[in-house]
C-alpha cells in the first residue's frame, strides 16, 4: 500500500516539475541541470570524504557478512550483530580480511560474556546460555552462510568459555 501513495506522490511531482520545465528554454534548462548534476556530485564528495568512515561501516558489515540476504532479521538483530563484530575486531580476534591468522588464544571471560550477550555481574545458569548461543548461531551459523564461519567458531569458543565459568 505504501509503494502506491509513493508512487502516485513522485508523479504527482514529476507532473508539476514537467508542466514547470515545458515554460523554460532548452538552453536554460539544460544549464540548470547541469549547474543542479555539478552541485549534487559535489555535495556528495564532501559528504563522502568527511563522513563516508560512519556512513558505510555497517552497511559494508553486513554485506560482507551475507547477512542482507536472510530474512527475517530485525533492524536491532542487525545492530547486536553489529555491536557483536565490532567487538570481536576490536579485540583482534576477527578480521575480514582473506589471510587472516587463526589465533588459537583463548578469549577472556569478560570477551566471552559480551559476545553471547549476558552481563557478567549476573551468573547466568547454562540454560540462558545455551538460549544466547543459539539465538546467535541462527543468525551467523555456516550453513546459512558461509563467510561467517570464523566468526562462528569464535561464538563456539565463547559459549564453553561461559559454561566453563559458571561451572
Amino acid at each position: 500500500m505504501n509503494i502506491i501513495i509513493y508512487l502516485v506522490v513522485i508523479l504527482v511531482i514529476l507532473y508539476f516539475l514537467l508542466r514547470w520545465w515545458s515554460n523554460i528554454s532548452p538552453k536554460k534548462m539544460s544549464k540548470g541541470v547541469r549547474l543542479v548534476t555539478i552541485l549534487l556530485l559535489a555535495l556528495l564528495a564532501v559528504l563522502f570524504a568527511i563522513g563516508g568512515k560512519f556512513l558505510l561501516t555497517l552497511p559494508l558489515t553486513l554485506a560482507s557478512l551475507a547477512l542482507v540476504k536472510l530474512k527475517g532479521l530485525s533492524l536491532i538483530q542487525l545492530l547486536s550483530l553489529y555491536r557483536l563484530i565490532q567487538t570481536l575486531r576490536n579485540s583482534g580476534r576477527f578480521s575480514f580480511k582473506q589471510h587472516q591468522n587463526n589465533n588459537s588464544s583463548t578469549l577472556s571471560i569478560s570477551e566471552a560474556y559480551k559476545i553471547l550477550n549476558l552481563d557478567i555481574n549476573k551468573k547466568p545458569t547454562k540454560e540462558i546460555v545455551n538460549k544466547a548461543y543459539q539465538k546467535i548461531q541462527k543468525k551467523i551459523h555456516p550453513d546459512i552462510s558461509p563467510e561467517t564461519s570464523r566468526l562462528s567458531a569464535i561464538v563456539n569458543e565463547a559459549k564453553e568459555i561461559v559454561l566453563k565459568d559458571i561451572s
